[in-house]
């Protein structure tokens, strides 16, 4: 049977009939809202948009008044949003049958197991290899939780649609209900009207973990141990899926993150997985009646029965239930203690750890167990006993981070005033690494002192180390595993992160608690990251840290960064190329070297789907660890309920695996040919995207005055300002608004710029260049993956369109910028199509094809739409309260295009 994406014949008829049905019910809506006259333009507009005339339908949106825009801006928002939601419940109801009926798929997880189980290290790679989403604080997800929480009610709705076709469900109560929603939602701002604070966006992600993640995750790791085991694999507490947080913890670049939203986050994680546990024992209590006059139990459970305090009559002969009280009054009291809530006071002790928690629910376990119950044992408890491995009492691991320049200022005045360095930033870099080598490795003392007046900068920066203490010591070490440093450049980066550890007893010269992460971002940063950490490793203390944590060694690789930094080709191939060099320092130095990759949603961003990104990686890159961020509307896509996050996990593990374990090559020799084929094409492609982006004087005026950049960056779409300076070059501008913008005039520059010039002057070189580089897209997975995605943001680019913003711009020769990114787009279209051997764009995704077919003219529409509201805004001729139509649009085009930022 052929592997295939997971998909079906019958998939997009069900699309087109339940797209059909939300369309027709917002067109009541809208006229019932706006009426008939209004109505009828928005039919007309309609109309327009499936047809060729665009200059018709500028015209026709020019007309419009503003109050008119109000609700066809809203209308053309929410229609994407609907079509996205039923592709969602349809991918869901694909997962289920799929699973349900042993179709083969891409990525599913009883393949992949079957593959590793015939190796000889199966039990070691199985029992070890854990893959991280990181959910981060870069919301380009700009929707409001409220609309998040009415679309997940039509969510639930067109899940039933099948059940109504079959006259299970009554289908005018049905329709009934499915309108009331989307009339809500009609009525209802979809955008934010104040800027999210960091505590919003902690509470915001949260809502993920009790529908989709902590369910999917247990359901998930349970249905891997039961995989291997009939495979002869008995594996003892593997951890294929943890999740990671850098919400409340990502201070780089943002000034509202403190050490209160470090504690907050870490609280309400704790608060959120004790509350679930608290649940599943409430219904094991429930459940659990059976009566010792006719079930034997063990010691141990009539142990904790004892200790109950429910000491009802009717509970005298329910041992099991006794039992559950008891366990659930203990939580209550870990609850209490760890987050501060109150719950009724009890005489009970508190768990110390989420070890003596598990060991009661087994003491249950193995009682039923030995007294041939084992049946009873799946279920809730097996869930609850898989979800305390998972979690504990923490969820997710939240990772710090800040900028090196700010750990540089702080360890430079806690020298002065230590009186040991009166200019550290003076110094050299071998200076530098000498001494703080020596403050670490030789002299125990901490440099700060609570008689010597600190900055604002360092207290903030201590307070937040001395919360991170604070909370491994009370929730665990793996609450807080890693900080990460932005703008690693250098040795003495590393070393200064560990002298701020240092201070609060998270690093001594023999072990580290917090694991020191340099983030290589920039392609020069990525250049010299072989030397960087060559020089780090030959330290021994650097060595005893490693050997602390396990022999791990993680580095975070930037892709957002590096992609603004030398346009895609050259990002792409220099993160590649930093894989396989750092990799193979970690082999010559005995340690393993893990990577995170800080990956956004879209191809810009280094996103693109992840399988391919993960099975494209250099082989033996990734070694039993993979970390990967997953922001803004990716989380919503990806994990918006359990089915699609347990799919999306599902091919995570997968994808890891199988690149552990398989070369993904036909010929190995082949790849030092395709290695030196890539840079000279890399090469031209860097120097192409730099002469313009960095090299042309009109280029800055034209990103800024042919895109709503400006827009974009008041929009409340996070706790984060858009740059970490003023704005006065493309380099301090963010990467997150920089995409976001480049997707929303649909050009999507990040994603291909660049491309197109450098294969045709490599093909160009010599007779039969073109023929290698079709031989290269067969069979090298990584140059595979690299095209596919170029092929995918052509595929969502408009050249009409994006033209019409470029007539934003004022003077000609700004104007001008366009026609040398036109005419590289339709070169680098040709090039693909030629390597790929392919007669259009998406050839070989037809479901993505098909969603774009019935999705685009909709969201076009709001581009003309948007374009029309920014001239008004620039000719003065919007006032203050209408100024947010442009907003409703850009949230409308990102929706429509899913993966924008």
């Amino acid at each position: 049977m052929t592997v295939k994406k997971l998909e079906s014949s019958n998939h997009h008829k069900m699309i087109t009939e339940e797209v059909a049905i939300l369309q027709d019910l917002l067109e009541d809506i809208t006229r019932s809202m706006a009426g008939d006259q209004v109505y009828a333009k928005i039919e007309r507009i309609l109309e327009l948009s499936q047809g060729k005339d665009a200059v018709l339908l500028e015209n026709t949106i020019r007309e419009l008044s503003n109050d008119e825009m109000v609700i066809i801006s809203r209308y053309f928002s929410i229609l994407p949003l609907l079509i996205n939601i039923s592709e969602d419940v349809d991918l869901a109801y694909e997962i289920n049958y799929q699973n349900n009926t042993n179709v083969d798929y891409l990525g599913k997880l009883a393949n992949t197991i079957n593959e590793v189980a015939s190796k000889d290290n199966a039990q070691d790679i199985l029992e070890k290899v854990n893959v991280v989403p990181v959910l981060t604080a870069h919301p380009t997800q700009v929707q409001r939780k409220t609309v998040l929480e009415l679309t997940n009610h039509i969510h639930d709705l067109l899940r039933k649609y099948r059940d109504v076709k079959n006259g299970v469900v009554n289908q005018k109560k049905w329709l009934e209900e499915l309108r009331r929603y989307i009339e809500i939602i009609m009525q209802t701002d979809i955008i934010r009207e104040k800027k999210l604070k960091v505590k919003n966006e902690i509470t915001n992600v949260m809502q993920y973990y009790d529908n989709s993640l902590i369910p999917a995750i247990t359901k998930l790791t349970r249905q891997y141990k039961d995989l291997a085991k009939e495979k002869g694999l008995v594996l003892e507490n593997p951890k294929p899926i943890t999740m990671g947080m850098w919400i409340g913890g990502d201070r780089d670049g943002n000034p509202f993150v403190t050490a209160d939203t470090l504690k907050q986050s870490a609280t309400l994680q704790s608060e959120v997985i004790l509350n679930y546990y608290l649940d599943k024992l409430s219904v094991l209590y429930r459940t659990f009646s059976m009566s010792s006059t006719l079930v034997k139990t063990s010691e141990d459970v009539q142990e904790l029965a004892d200790l109950s305090s429910d000491k009802s009559i009717y509970r005298e002969n329910e041992p099991y239930r006794k039992a559950f009280h008891y366990i659930k009054a203990r939580l209550q009291e870990t609850h209490s203690s760890l987050t501060k809530s109150r719950f009724k006071k009890s005489l009970v002790p508190a768990y110390e750890n989420p070890e003596e928690f598990k060991k009661d629910l087994l003491k249950i376990k193995n009682s039923l167990v030995e007294n041939g119950d084992r049946s009873l044992i799946t279920g809730d408890l097996t869930e609850l006993i898989q979800a305390v491995d998972i979690f504990g009492f923490f969820l997710a691991s939240i990772d710090m981070r800040q900028d090196s320049s700010v750990q540089e200022a702080c360890v430079a005045e806690l020298l002065k005033a230590a009186n040991i360095e009166e200019d550290y930033s003076s110094l050299s870099e071998s200076e530098k690494c000498r001494l703080l080598y020596k403050q670490l490795s030789e002299d125990p003392r901490t440099l700060s002192s609570t008689n010597v007046e600190k900055s604002e900068l360092l207290e903030k920066e201590l307070a937040i180390y001395k919360a991170a203490r604070r909370l491994k010591d009370k929730l665990g070490e793996e609450v807080i595993k890693q900080h990460i440093i932005s703008h690693t450049e250098s040795v003495s980066d590393m070393f200064e992160l560990a002298i701020m550890l240092k201070e609060v007893g998270l690093v001594d010269k023999d072990s580290a608690r917090v694991q020191i992460v340099p983030l290589f971002e920039t392609i020069e940063d990525l250049d010299n990251s072989n030397h960087i950490m060559t020089d780090y490793l030959a330290y021994p203390m650097v060595k005893n840290w490693i050997a602390s944590k396990g022999n791990y060694q993680e580095i975070m690789l930037g892709y957002s960064d590096s992609n603004k930094d030398g346009g895609y080709l050259s990002s792409g191939w220099t993160l590649y190329k930093a894989q396989n060099d750092l990799t193979e320092i970690g082999q010559k130095n005995g340690i393993k070297i893990t990577f995170f990759h800080g990956r956004g949603g879209t191809v810009g961003r280094g996103g693109g789907p992840s399988y391919d990104a993960i099975t494209s990686q250099p082989f033996g890159s990734i070694k039993d660890r993979i970390r990967l961020t997953e922001q803004g509307e990716i989380i919503e896509n990806k994990y918006g309920n359990k089915d699609v996050a347990y799919y999306n996990l599902e091919m995570l593990i997968s994808a890891s695996v199988n690149r552990m374990v398989t070369r993904m090559l036909t010929n190995p020799d082949e790849i030092d040919g395709f290695r030196e084929v890539m840079e000279g094409i890399v090469d031209f492609s860097n120097k192409v995207y730099r002469d313009l982006v960095f090299g042309n004087p009109h280029f800055y005026d034209y990103f800024f005055e042919a895109s709503p950049i400006k827009e974009v960056s008041s929009l409340n779409i996070g706790s984060r300002p858009a740059a970490r300076k003023t704005i006065t070059e493309i380099s301090g501008l963010r990467a997150i608004p920089w995409v976001f913008s480049w997707s929303q005039n649909r050009i999507m520059f990040p994603g291909w710029y660049g491309v197109g010039s450098a294969f045709k002057q490599y093909i160009d070189q010599e007779e039969g260049n073109l023929a290698k580089l079709q031989h290269m897209y067969e069979k090298w997975p990584f140059f595979h993956s690299l095209l596919s995605n170029v092929d995918m943001v052509l595929s969502k680019s408009n050249m009409n369109i994006a033209f019409q913003y470029a007539q934003l711009a004022e003077k000609e020769e700004v104007r001008d910028i366009f026609h040398t990114i036109l005419d590289e787009w339709q070169l680098t279209k040709n090039m693909i199509l030629s390597i790929e051997q392919h007669d259009e764009l998406l050839e070989d995704n037809q479901s993505l094809k098909q969603s774009l077919d019935y999705r685009l003219p909709y969201f076009n529409v709001l581009n003309y739409i948007q374009i029309e509201l920014i001239k008004r805004l620039r000719h003065h001729q919007l006032d203050e309260d209408y100024e947010k139509l442009i907003h409703i649009t850009i949230n409308g085009i990102a929706t429509g295009l899913r993966n924008s930022g």
